[in-house]
């Protein structure tokens, strides 16, 4: 049965309703470099998902939860590439994190889907998957999500990019490539499940 966690209250003690609306995009960008082909994103994963079985000496307890939308594909494809190796079905599940921005109440609200962990946290190793990590604000955000599931015996984090800019004091424990980047520039993780498109990393800039 899966877990649901209750939706937060406002600071007035009402629940708030989410205003999903479209999220702008960053003008004036151009292409500077590919980072990942397919090829290169699905050898990542791979290693990505070997590096978990090396750490943890197995996958007894392990609960990968990616963050919506992009970091629960790819917390789904880990899991089918550990599953591949171990011939062990891993739980999956997907956190929403609009709730739980330290921004929340300073921008539209824009919700990615329902959260949902298949097993009780509690006592678990818990990875949290996501696409790209930077300020570390987002990964904050998933850790008080999280906490509406049980209790975790251990939290990691997973990351196909880490493009440096840190603001809080969060790091991954496993890194599919690190892209150190300017605040001005915007990678731009495609993947087939979610953009319907061949899956890519790219790192665009301001045009010159």
């Amino acid at each position: 049965m899966s877990t649901m966690a209750p939706e937060p209250p406002t600071r007035s003690g009402a629940a708030r309703t989410a205003q999903v609306l479209p999220v702008p995009l960053k003008a004036d960008l151009a292409l500077r470099t590919s980072v990942f082909s397919a090829d290169d994103l699905r050898r990542a994963i791979v290693r990505i998902a070997h590096e978990i079985l090396e750490r943890n000496h197995g996958v007894e307890e392990i609960v990968l939860v990616g963050l919506l939308t992009r970091g629960a594909v790819l917390a789904r494809r880990i899991a089918d590439a550990i599953s591949s190796f171990e011939k062990v079905e891993i739980p999956v599940g997907a956190l929403d994190i609009a709730f739980h921005r330290d921004d929340a109440m300073l921008r539209p609200l824009l919700t990615a889907g329902v959260p949902h962990i298949p097993v009780d946290v509690t006592g678990r190793t818990v990875i949290l998957v996501d696409d790209v990590l930077m300020t570390g604000r987002t990964i904050r955000a998933a850790l008080d999500a999280l906490a509406g599931f049980g209790r975790a015996g251990a939290i990691q984090l997973a990351v196909l990019i880490d493009r440096g800019g840190r603001e809080l004091p969060i790091r991954a424990d496993y890194v599919g490539k690190n892209i150190p980047t300017q605040l001005a520039e915007d990678v731009r993780v495609r993947l087939e499940e979610s953009d319907h498109v061949g899956d890519s990393v790219e790192l665009w800039g301001p045009g010159r």
